[in-house]
């Protein structure tokens, strides 16, 4: 009882929030989030490393964002908050830690909503072909704006209706793909492209585990349910219910419609150019079928981004509440939105537009490769401040209980880890330690410098009565 009522306090100072997010909202989140370019377009980066061998490249992800999940749900049911894992890594870790895994999920998710407006213009020179990307971004992104802007309801009722898109777009195309294979003749068709051009591995396991990095930026964004929990009407009820159904889902997604494109296109087809699912939908040659599957990717980049841009606001939020960040950044508006906080994180979104515009061919590609490091940073701190999470409640009977403690907490650890020092052995995400592990010395510096300030501002200021 005593760490509850200590933990109440972080709680109580990020009051305000609307709790009108249902579970089916909730799952529908996460959901919107996970599947977007990382898959649609990402794989085709996948596949391009691993070759045929991707199919396990996404499986491992999937076992590692399935412990996660196991870590966040079992914290959040205890502590329902907006700033979720960061308030947790404050609370069991230090104070510290809650600022950098704030920070560095906050520039990871603002990045990421980039790239997701960054694939949205691409999409759109499918039917504009030779248009610039930033007119599009421009467009698109004022319509997330004022989704995020109008109010949490609605922002729920608006991604529960994108999301469905996208759950139903997947299965028609697992549908369909199942039905090529089943019936159609073309001998270049079949799981015979999982082992021609090259073999099963033609990179080796290396390319394999490289390739598992651009999965965990694919399955970024499933841990916001733990921060939509704060919104929630019954956040341990419908944290339970979105664990069970968004994990399920996603494997069966990802894992059935990555096998049925690799099974009708040969992988060294999947450029990098375009979503390798629409390229799938060229081969078979369906009427309208490419215009129409553009149309979805376009949706699930949408649909991620306006998922993306809320989960990024509540961070902001936190950190403001939290004491660092600006105190304006924690204001909320009479909708019960934390619009400074909004307006700061569309910083991604300038930043796709400069890179747009500067180096069209290469924008998504650098930023996915640089966001991928506050991925990997916060899904790491998630399982160690999960072993800490344990610690503090032996003698608790928790609402929800992750399997398998401490061994799979300690397996999730050490895979993120080991993936974090994989990217300085790749070409694509060199970038990723490169820019990362000065960002974290410096929000390090930040951190420190702002508490000595805070302490000299304490101790220069009078006594009572005596000024």
């Amino acid at each position: 009882m005593k760490n509850a009522k200590r933990f109440d306090e972080i709680a109580q100072r990020q009051g305000g929030l609307k709790k009108q997010l249902t579970a089916g909202q909730m799952s529908m989140l996460a959901i919107g989030g996970a599947i977007g370019t990382g898959l649609f377009l990402g794989s085709a980066y996948a596949i391009q490393m691993a070759g045929p061998s991707v199919l396990l490249s996404y499986f491992i992800g999937g076992v590692i964002a399935l412990l996660l999940m196991g870590c966040l749900a079992e914290m959040t049911s205890e502590h329902p908050t907006p700033g979720s894992f960061g308030d947790y890594a404050e609370f069991y870790l230090s104070p510290l830690f809650g600022f950098l895994v704030r920070y560095s999920y906050w520039s990871c998710v603002v990045l990421a909503v980039g790239t997701e407006v960054t694939a949205i213009g691409m999409y759109m020179q499918f039917w504009f072909p030779g248009t610039p990307i930033w007119p599009w971004v421009l467009l698109f992104s004022a319509a997330v704006i004022v989704i995020n802007v109008v109010g949490v309801k609605s922002f729920g009722q608006v991604e529960y209706a994108l999301s469905t898109v996208k759950v139903v777009a997947i299965a028609a195309f697992i549908a369909i793909g199942i039905g090529i294979l089943a019936f159609s003749s073309n001998p270049t068709f079949g799981i015979r492209n999982f082992t021609e051009n090259g073999g099963f591995f033609p990179f080796g396991i290396k390319g394999m585990w490289f390739a598992v990095i651009v999965s965990i930026f694919s399955y970024l964004s499933i841990e916001m349910i733990a921060v939509a929990a704060g919104e929630a009407k019954d956040p341990v009820v419908a944290v339970k219910k979105a664990f069970k159904g968004t994990i399920l889902r996603l494997f069966i997604f990802y894992m059935l419609s990555i096998a049925l494109m690799l099974a009708i296109v040969p992988w060294r087809q999947s450029g990098t150019g375009e979503s390798p699912f629409l390229v799938a939908m060229n081969v078979i040659h369906l009427p309208a079928a490419a215009g129409i599957f553009n149309f979805i990717v376009l949706v699930a980049a949408l649909s991620a981004m306006n998922s993306q841009l809320y989960i990024t606001t509540r961070m902001m939020f936190s950190l403001s509440r939290a004491g660092q960040a600006p105190a304006a950044l924690g204001q909320i508006s009479k909708r019960g939105i934390p619009i400074n906080a909004l307006a700061i994180s569309c910083v991604g979104i300038v930043v796709s537009i400069v890179l747009s515009i500067l180096y069209p061919e290469k924008s998504f590609a650098v930023m996915m490769s640089i966001s991928v490091y506050g991925a990997c940073f916060t899904w790491l701190m998630i399982f160690v401040t999960h072993l800490f999470f344990r610690r503090q409640h032996v003698n608790t009977q928790l609402k929800f209980r992750m399997w398998g403690y401490p061994y799979f907490t300690l397996l999730g650890a050490i895979l993120m880890a080991g993936l974090m020092v994989t990217t300085l052995f790749t070409d694509f995400f060199r970038m990723t330690l490169l820019f990362g592990l000065p960002f974290t010395l410096l929000l390090v510096a930040i951190y420190f410098y702002s508490r000595q300030t805070q302490t000299s501002n304490v101790a220069k200021a009078p006594a009572p009565g005596m000024e």
